[in-house]
């Protein structure tokens, strides 16, 4: 259990103040001039130390990644891109985070800028978040006028240039080089990897893209120290995380919490539990849209955290907790996700192109038994010939929901095509 003391988001439900004053009051821009004046290397260690993994569903150890950035600034400047353009089906973390507590991003940006050698940041917001926008914008401004961003940066030394630049709400933008294709003003579609951004990124230069939730917990581990961080949560799966809660449940909530705490526990502590009553529960999406969903018997026990989710054959993704009762037509809701995918793919890979539309037409006939048991299989095997045979992961995020539906809820396709037949006949 997460004590009060320990959460980094002391305002994300917006019961206080979210503009400068009161971030202030909360602890946020407190000495961010010392933390800056331990130098780079202090800080990537730091983060290494705290075993912080990214928040944004890869899971890859955050300041690792920031020590992939050139040590010495050559020719090309380098540069830090914020992913916001959450958009990711059950997700509404980083959009809370933005609208409530705004600095602890704006501050973190700064840190991270500079332990990274990069004068300037752009933070890529989806544009569907509005109210997100303008706030983040007037915490930008804020900072500005305070002198704590910008030439000299809290009185450091450092000059640091801090930019919002909103998307047009493509889902593949999240993708760290479709994002940065759309940054530059191009067709938001993946960029073939290597080269990796931290050599060529952002006009062709040295980017790390991290994302909100990443970098806004950042200030507060290096506050208040890597050991404490790490000192939440299980082994490789260290610190809070914020959890987006929704479906049947009594109360859906955003809520920060340790990692590695029971699914089922979050659910009945934090969201009232599920409704109706735990046995009424049919499966949960654990991770965003994009993992595979779990079955009453495996949420009874699994630990939220990377790990834990993965030896279960899902993923902790973006911890958007998707909770799905006995009412629900649990194909249907998959072929819904088939659709989503289907519509958000950028097209450029074949598999991917091809692939999403053939899934969410066969799982639109499945839905209503008009197919074979035969098919089934070819549905699973088309799957396994989509995933990891495109450029970004958003042929894997079409295919693991049908996969995690097959796996687990077999006896349901098979019961429809069956009672689809059986009705035929009858006529």
């Amino acid at each position: 259990m997460l004590h009060d003391k320990d959460r980094v988001f002391t305002n994300l439900y917006g019961l206080h103040d979210w503009r400068l004053a009161g971030a202030r009051a909360r602890g946020d821009w407190d000495g961010t001039k010392e933390i800056l004046a331990k130098g780079r290397d202090w800080i990537i260690d730091e983060m290494k130390t705290s075993g912080l993994r990214g928040r944004g569903g890869a899971g890859f150890p955050t300041g690792l990644k920031w020590s992939f950035m050139p040590k010495e600034v050559g020719a090309r400047p380098h540069y830090l891109v914020v992913n916001a353009d959450e958009g990711e089906p059950g997700t509404c973390k980083d959009r809370d985070i933005i609208r409530q507590d705004p600095h602890k991003l704006v501050e973190g940006c700064l840190i991270a800028s500079f332990a990274m050698a990069a004068h300037t940041c752009y933070i890529y917001i989806r544009g569907e978040f509005i109210r997100e926008a303008e706030h983040l914008q007037a915490a930008v401004d804020e900072a500005y006028a305070a002198g704590l961003i910008g030439k000299n940066a809290c009185g450091s030394g450092w000059d640091f240039d801090l930019y919002v630049y909103r998307g047009a709400g493509a889902y593949v933008c999240g993708e760290e080089t479709a994002l940065i294709q759309s940054l530059e003003g191009k067709k938001g579609q993946p960029r073939l990897k290597p080269p990796f951004p931290a050599g060529v990124g952002l006009y062709g230069c040295p980017t790390t893209v991290n994302n909100v939730e990443s970098i806004a917990v950042a200030p507060t581990i290096l506050r208040r120290g890597a050991a404490w961080f790490a000192g939440l949560g299980r082994p490789k799966n260290s610190g809070t995380k914020v959890f987006c809660i929704s479906g049947h449940v009594e109360r859906p909530c955003n809520v920060e919490e340790e990692m590695g705490i029971p699914l089922r526990e979050l659910i009945e502590k934090h969201a009232g539990g599920v409704r109706g009553g735990w046995d009424n529960l049919l499966g949960i999406i654990p991770g965003g849209s994009s993992v595979p969903v779990l079955t009453k018997s495996i949420c009874d026990t699994v630990l939220m955290d990377f790990d834990s989710l993965r030896d279960v054959r899902s993923g902790l993704g973006t911890a958007a907790v998707i909770v799905m009762d006995k009412s629900t037509d649990i194909v249907r809701a998959i072929t819904r996700l088939s659709k989503f995918y289907k519509h958000e793919s950028c097209g450029q890979c074949t598999p991917c192109r091809e692939g999403t539309g053939w899934m969410w037409r066969v799982m639109e006939r499945m839905s209503v038994g008009r197919a074979t048991v035969e098919e089934i299989d070819m549905l699973d095997d088309v799957t396994r010939q989509v995933e990891g045979h495109t450029i970004c992961a958003l042929g894997d995020a079409a295919a693991w929901p049908i996969q995690g539906l097959i796996r687990s809820f077999r006896p349901e396709l098979e019961r429809r095509i069956a009672e689809a037949r059986a009705n035929a006949v009858a006529a």
